[in-house]
């Protein structure tokens, strides 16, 4: 007797219902799309409010009179270098750019090593005072320029500095040296205390691990209060046309008062002399960028 059997039914294929793609994990400090666009939108925005003043101020150089200020427009079809040529032909800037360079140049050194120094010892020496040192410091900033002037012009009278660079050199350090000092007192707390003593294990003296240790580690700092000084002394006009008595030595910023007169200012002369007193001082903002944020940062903490 013969059995069969009957087919076995092949088992039903699965049916699976079409899955959705991954979504994307975004990552930790990943933007999305949208604030990105956003980000760069405010950040062009900003840079165009920033720039505009710098190519107003240029594009004002080049108008020939002194009223284009009043029609910008027409500045356009009439473009001129001839206020440059003026400036540089036929006024002192060049006598205003050599009083201006050694007076920044020579406030920037005096000013930077005091504040080192000064800043060094309160941060690594412990000698009585050491933190009123600090607050007599600030407490010279409160006193507005116009109670300063009168006794430092009788003090530079009595010691014949008076339209002398380096009477004009002290005078600007007395303003840097002391924010210099607080900025470069908290780069130093972030510099290790162990380097100090490997270097007196190593045989040097204060002074040798202060110049050979700790002032490569705090060029950050230094660019920092070598930036700040160069600009005070650069664009500062109080002091400079109170003590600087002689045309050839004034400097940039009391130079371009020549272009005021009682009823008059020539604005397109001085528009150009701007441009150009702005050159020195961009060229060394570009030396001294590398290390200018790294400075401005390092020593808001500590450690």
């Amino acid at each position: 007797m013969s059995t069969s059997t009957a087919p076995t039914k092949a088992p039903a294929e699965r049916v699976t219902a079409p899955t959705a793609p991954p979504r994307k994990v975004r990552r930790r400090g990943e933007r999305s799309r949208a604030a990105s666009l956003a980000s760069h939108g405010v950040l062009t925005v900003a840079s165009l409010v920033a720039l505009f003043p710098v190519a107003w101020l240029v594009y004002l150089s080049l108008g020939p009179d002194k009223d284009d200020y009043l029609h910008p427009g027409r500045i356009w079809s009439k473009m001129t270098f001839d206020n440059y040529a003026f400036v540089l032909q036929d006024t002192n800037f060049f006598d205003w750019l050599k009083s201006s360079l050694i007076v920044s140049l020579g406030t920037t050194v005096i000013g930077v090593m005091v504040a080192a120094t000064t800043g060094y010892a309160v941060s690594r020496m412990r000698f009585p005072g050491y933190k009123k040192l600090m607050w007599v410091l600030l407490v010279t900033q409160m006193f507005p320029i116009a109670v300063l002037i009168v006794p430092m012009y009788q003090i530079l009278s009595k010691l014949q500095l008076i339209d002398n660079y380096f009477g004009l050199v002290l005078v600007y350090c007395s303003t840097a040296v002391p924010y210099c000092a607080w900025l470069l007192k908290g780069y130093f707390d972030t510099i290790p205390f162990e380097i100090d003593e490997a270097g007196r294990v190593d045989g040097l003296s204060p002074f040798g691990t202060f110049f050979r240790l700790i002032l490569p580690l705090a060029r950050p700092g230094l660019a920092v209060a070598g930036f700040y000084s160069f600009i005070t002394a650069f664009g500062e006009v109080a002091f400079a046309s109170t003590f600087m008595l002689s045309d050839t030595k004034y400097t940039f910023a009391v130079g371009l008062q020549s272009f005021v007169s009682e009823h008059d200012a020539q604005r397109n002369l001085m528009a150009a002399t701007a441009v150009l007193v702005a050159i020195p001082v961009s060229a060394f903002f570009y030396l001294v960028q590398k290390n200018l944020v790294t400075g401005l940062t390092a020593g808001g903490t500590k450690g």
